[in-house]
């Protein structure tokens, strides 16, 4: 391709001096308008004695010829990539409406007692005894639920909102917290999903389930 240089009176059109990589970035950032001009601007400025080599001239056509067709199909593809995503979207939020009323294992920190036994789990990273221990608001202990040993996995356990002495508690939402060999296990809850939702591509599809809150699709441990 070549350089025009409009610093002189007299422009002149000599042969590009830039590498390839010089030359590979300014075409990569380069719309068909540019191009166009760029070659309208040449035009304009050679020397009326030595003009423009008819076949640098088809060359330079053809790169523009090729800009053309590469910014179309670029433009193609983001326009298929937009309809595929809508339609996979779409697709999970329909296979997802099936989990409502049915009950998952999430990550959650809290269990919400509602006057009925609930359900929760400790995924153990590595077998020991688990032990799971059920606070108030107030941060008091009011329950500790030992599970024994436990292999590596999930391991389920129930509360039937009763503290220490066997005495029922109130109703409300208590945090939990499990331990195994000296070390905090993650935690979860089981839920009713009452709704499926898409939170924008950031969080993609989300459940809504009872006593937790919303949950992105792929948070999903178990389908109990």
């Amino acid at each position: 391709m070549t350089i025009i240089n409009t610093g002189n009176t007299a422009s002149t059109v000599g042969s590009a001096a830039t590498s390839p990589a010089v030359g590979a970035s300014v075409a990569g950032s380069m719309t068909q308008a540019d191009f166009l001009k760029l070659m309208t601007t040449q035009l304009q400025s050679q020397d009326p004695t030595k003009p423009v080599d008819n076949s640098q001239f088809v060359s330079q056509m053809a790169q523009f010829s090729q800009l053309s067709a590469t910014q179309d199909l670029l433009t193609s593809m983001n326009g298929l990539n937009s309809t595929l995503a809508g339609s996979l979207q779409a697709s999970q939020l329909l296979g997802s409406s099936n989990l409502i009323d049915r009950q998952v294992l999430v990550p959650s920190s809290t269990l919400s007692y509602g006057g009925s036994a609930v359900t929760g789990a400790v995924n153990v990273a590595n077998a020991g005894d688990v032990k799971v221990s059920i606070f108030d608001a107030a941060g008091n202990a009011v329950r500790t639920i030992d599970l024994g040993n436990q292999g590596s996995g999930f391991a389920r356990f129930t509360w039937d909102g009763k503290d220490d002495s066997g005495n029922p508690v109130a109703q409300g939402t208590y945090s939990m917290a499990a331990g195994s060999n000296g070390s905090s296990q993650d935690t979860y809850a089981a839920g009713t999903v009452t709704a499926v939702g898409y939170g924008g591509s950031s969080v993609g599809t989300y459940l809504q389930v009872a006593g937790v809150g919303g949950v992105p699709l792929n948070q999903v441990a178990q389908i109990l």
